[in-house]
């Protein structure tokens, strides 16, 4: 019988990507995908952005432990780095594996918990296979491709946690990108999210050094027809050169992840951001002026050590007028280790949690006004969800009759927007 495995992944575009590199790799050795429940090897990709994070992680360890008691479960990810003790202590835990080993994590498993040096030929010879190691639209769920370009950060924030669990920022020789775009669209893939912890600093690591327009030329210039959609991108490096190629280019999704953390810049300057809120704030104006219908998103940190009353309203004030479509909200929760952990000012808890239940109120009203304006709109996208769901250019789930399978890129008339969105398929989206 063949190796049977499981990757569950927590967090980021970025450990999705790493999440699909390892299944790679398992893959090539024979591997074939099980549930967590019944797979004899369980991957648990984790993070540690938050103390919820690592909540989830710990609770879903032991709940495949329970339900699969015969499973060799391996902890990695930013998790797995921080406090690699604490996984380890878990049930079913027999390796934990630090980011920094991460893209060489099935070769140690070979060596140790798979032993498959010391296994027969028939229990790896019948699976998937080296030529059949592509992984492929659909595959566990996932219709898109995330393609990371780079990994670990320079910056100095003071909430985070992830330069100590990721390192020093590394990017991908665009030798490497490309082939890894070539790889994606023989696959079938038609859509990318280009990914990185600090996507905008791409290159400047490298020899030469490089830039994001460099990269973004690249992806321009490729031979495919796939769509690349941007992730999460720092706003001080989200230039005019690079907001001007994603109107004029038509290979990019007009959607843009910007993380502003706080509108005051007092609180701004406390989390060592390295920008103003004036920026941010002339940055997505610009960005609706030229690209009107762009969804553009954001990330907003409430409770952070020293935060005012005052500051909380400047915050809800920015955000109830500001252009954006969608808001992710985190409460501040200490990180061990980060500078934040010993600032003065700690903010009540559940001070922190009527904070977040404003900020997410607007993020709805935002996300509803969004939605209403795109009503008699017709939009590119992307079917996925057994065919029901189109994934518009500018991150719209518009739900659609059945009949039509996924990976199919479409256009849609949008004819409703309550709670869900609805539309209507007017025709094939063309390659793009």
């Amino acid at each position: 019988m063949p190796l049977t495995y499981a990757v569950v992944t927590f967090g980021c575009r970025v450990n999705q990507a790493d999440s699909t590199d390892v299944e790679r790799q398992l893959r090539a050795l024979g591997g074939r995908r099980a549930p967590p429940g019944d797979a004899d090897l369980v991957v648990v990709n984790t993070c540690s952005v938050t103390a919820t994070a690592d909540h989830g992680a710990r609770q879903t360890i032991r709940r495949i432990a329970r339900t699969n008691p015969g499973a060799r479960i391996v902890a990695t990810g930013c998790y797995a780095s921080r406090a690699a003790a604490e996984l380890a202590a878990l049930p079913g835990v027999a390796q934990v594996i630090d980011n920094r080993d991460k893209e060489r994590l099935v070769d140690r498993l070979r060596r140790g918990v798979l032993g498959i040096e010391r296994t027969t030929a028939e229990r790896f010879g019948a699976g998937d296979g080296a030529c059949g190691d592509v992984v492929r639209p659909g595959a566990a769920g996932r219709t898109g491709y995330t393609l990371r370009v780079q990994t670990g950060c320079d910056q100095t924030c003071a909430y985070c946690i992830i330069p100590s669990t990721r390192g020093a920022g590394r990017s991908a020789p665009p030798a490497r990108v490309a082939a890894e775009l070539d790889a994606a669209a023989a696959a079938g893939f038609r859509e990318v999210a280009v990914t990185g912890v600090h996507l905008g600093s791409y290159g400047r690591d490298l020899t030469p050094p490089g830039t994001l327009g460099d990269l973004l030329r690249l992806l321009d210039a490729h031979r495919s027809t796939l769509l690349f959609r941007l992730s999460s991108l720092e706003p001080m490096d989200c230039s005019p050169d690079v907001v001007d190629l994603v109107a004029r280019s038509g290979r990019f999704a007009p959607h843009f992840h910007l993380p502003l953390q706080h509108a005051s810049d007092r609180v701004l300057r406390a989390m060592r951001r390295p920008y103003a809120s004036g920026c941010y704030r002339r940055l997505v104006a610009g960005i609706r002026d030229r690209l009107p219908d762009a969804g553009i998103g954001s990330d907003v940190i409430v409770g952070f050590p020293g935060e005012t009353e005052a500051d909380a309203e400047v915050n809800l004030t920015y955000l109830r007028a500001s252009p954006l479509t969608y808001l992710h909200v985190f409460p501040y929760s200490d990180r061990p280790g980060v500078d934040a952990a010993g600032l003065p000012g700690k903010v009540p808890g559940p001070v922190i949690r009527a904070r977040g239940r404003a900020v997410r109120a607007v993020g709805t009203a935002l996300a509803a006004a969004f939605r209403a304006s795109q009503v008699g709109s017709v939009r590119s996208g992307l079917t996925t969800g057994g065919g029901i769901v189109v994934v518009t250019d500018n991150y719209l789930k518009v739900t659609v009759p059945p009949g039509t399978p996924d990976n199919r890129r479409v256009r849609v008339r949008i004819t409703g927007a309550g709670e869900s969105v609805t539309g209507e398929l007017v025709g094939a989206g063309g390659e793009r």
